[in-house]
């Protein structure tokens, strides 16, 4: 016989969480943003507790969380909206216990237990997240956790684990921003390994110090290190950018200004150019465009076709969409073909037929049979422009390759065959137009209203 558990009173918000999580029905994708709205509205009961009674708001976000980690495996997060809502729990937990006056080092050997058994994925990254709602007696002890864990050696042969020992690292260095501890950042980059990620992040707590220059000396270093990485590409982006605010900021324009304009040219695109503009004098914006779209002509095919449509120079996209085969627009991603394609089918609608159609053909070209719709969409596109611009041959043309290369895609012959003869997709009505028909074939036509007023 089982003993029965005697239970005080439950807290009626407890009742408020069981009944948001909702035990036992499965949660789907599409249904996840909603469902975790329902629960951030329970959790906006909780909050004002903060005050007015802190040690109760622990308690009910400690029992969230129990059951936040009971339902995950009743639903489907591929959005990630369900985690998201998991740290901020940890955060008002947090929150709640220093409000209570709970001793630090019992809240940090809490956090990292659960960051040690971590099923779900929740706790991963979580330190970033802490160290902006921990203070600092909070900070302070979960560093010294952290770094307890960082010194074990629980290897078979007494050694650290790899995969371990990187992840206390990197959860020090985020408790080391928190905190904003330029000096023990520092020692634990030259203990663990100094990259160009750590140099950026010691320049921005330099930058927040007000101490520009020695970030700019920080910032150069990370630069050194990209330069003997080839994988540090995106550092290297956003250490050469972090230089030139630096530069500009000491009153060193000229240099920022070169920095830009050196790697615009090594590599033009529409980001290199924005940043080549913001650096660029007012005065002196137009002759430094003029000089970067010069420059610019040697720029691979994506490229250029961005940077155009950025600066809205829709005659130089037309010129490069000229001289440039279909096969070589076929090759470029349609985040730069669509948009291109847009800009230029009022003034250049022949150049926009070639670009609706290389988006087609990549599809059918690499069997997407997914992404057939956004296809025919395409070719019904092409197929206006070829007609507006007076080149019916060349959409004859894209017909015949068609059928003789894909006459036997079966999920896409029919739909393409609905586009040749003008029956292709088209638009849905919208929403109030259907509406209004479907009302209206149930009550009859409106009654007359009388004559227009005049």
């Amino acid at each position: 016989m089982t003993k029965k558990v005697a239970r005080g009173p439950r807290d009626p918000l407890e009742r408020e969480i069981e009944a948001a999580l909702d035990p036992g029905r499965f949660v789907g994708d599409r249904s996840c943003f909603s469902f975790v709205s329902d629960l951030e509205e329970v959790e906006r009961d909780i909050a004002p507790l903060l005050e007015s009674a802190p040690g109760r708001a622990a308690t009910l976000y400690e029992a969230f969380l129990a059951g936040c980690y009971e339902k995950v495996e009743e639903l489907d997060d591929s959005s990630g909206a369900f985690g998201m809502f998991v740290e901020d729990l940890f955060c008002g937990w947090v929150k709640a216990r220093q409000a209570a006056g709970a001793a630090p080092e019992e809240t940090a050997s809490r956090l990292l237990g659960w960051m040690d058994d971590d099923p779900y994925g929740f706790c991963y990254g979580l330190e970033t997240k802490v160290a902006s709602v921990l203070d600092k007696a909070g900070l302070a002890a979960l560093v010294a956790r952290a770094r307890e864990r960082l010194a074990a050696r629980d290897g078979p042969d007494g050694r650290s684990t790899g995969y371990k020992q990187r992840r206390w690292a990197e959860v020090l260095r985020a408790l080391h921003v928190g905190q904003k501890d330029v000096a023990a950042y520092v020692a634990l980059a030259q203990q663990t390994g100094l990259s160009a990620k750590d140099c950026h992040a010691i320049a921005r707590m330099l930058i927040a110090k007000r101490k520009p220059e020695e970030a700019l000396s920080w910032v150069e270093r990370g630069i050194e290190i990209t330069a003997k990485d080839p994988r540090g590409s995106s550092a290297d982006h956003e250490l050469q950018n972090l230089r030139r605010e630096l530069l500009r900021k000491l009153g060193r324009d000229q240099e920022a200004l070169a920095s830009a304009w050196a790697e615009f040219r090594e590599h033009p695109s529409k980001y290199t150019y924005d940043d080549l503009m913001k650096f660029a004098p007012k005065q002196d914006r137009a002759s430094w465009h003029a000089k970067a779209m010069e420059e610019a002509a040697g720029a691979d095919l994506y490229s250029l076709i961005g940077l155009f449509v950025e600066t809205k120079e829709t005659a130089r996209l037309s010129a490069l969409v000229k001289r440039s085969t279909d096969e070589e627009l076929e090759a470029v991603s349609h985040y730069a073909l669509e948009p291109a394609a847009r800009r230029l089918e009022k003034a250049h609608v022949g150049e926009a037929a070639r670009l609706w159609r290389a988006m087609g053909m990549r599809v059918v070209n690499a069997k997407k049979s997914k992404y057939y719709g956004a296809a025919l969409g395409n070719f019904e596109r092409a197929k206006r422009c070829y007609e507006k611009a007076g080149l019916g041959a060349g959409w004859e043309s894209v017909v015949r390759e068609v059928r003789e290369a894909h006459h036997r895609k079966t999920g896409f012959m029919p739909g393409f065959e609905d586009v040749v003869k003008g029956a292709g997709p088209s638009e849905e009505p919208p929403f109030l137009e259907r509406a209004k028909a479907r009302w209206g074939s149930k009550t009859g036509p409106p009654p007359s209203l009388g004559s227009a007023p005049r």
